[in-house]
């Protein structure tokens, strides 16, 4: 994997989204036109987390090298290097796998 020189702010993440499978448990191959939007991604980068309205850091659930679920539509897509990532708040996150 190549080094990403991008550093979320606050409490976002960067993902790399997990692609689901081509071929189902029955053989059949999907096409790209009919499969999911991933809903499943690893954490590639974390900002250092929120602040309070006293000014203090709050701590982020979540780090680097986490596998987490989220919304199907949720968070900011976008393109470095040729792939697709995505930027979403900690918020927008429903839970870490594994």
């Amino acid at each position: 994997m190549t080094k990403l020189s991008f550093k979320p702010l606050g409490g976002r993440v960067l993902i790399e989204s997990i692609e689901q499978a081509e071929v189902t448990a029955g053989g059949i191959v999907l096409p790209e036109t009919a499969k999911e939007k991933p809903q499943q991604g690893k954490i590639l980068a974390a900002g250092p987390g929120d602040r309070t309205e006293k000014g203090e850091r709050i701590e982020m659930d979540v780090k680097v090298g986490d596998v987490v679920l989220f919304a199907k539509y949720s968070g900011t897509e976008i393109k470095m290097e040729g792939k697709k990532y995505l930027i979403m708040r900690e918020s927008d996150l429903l839970g870490i796998v594994g």
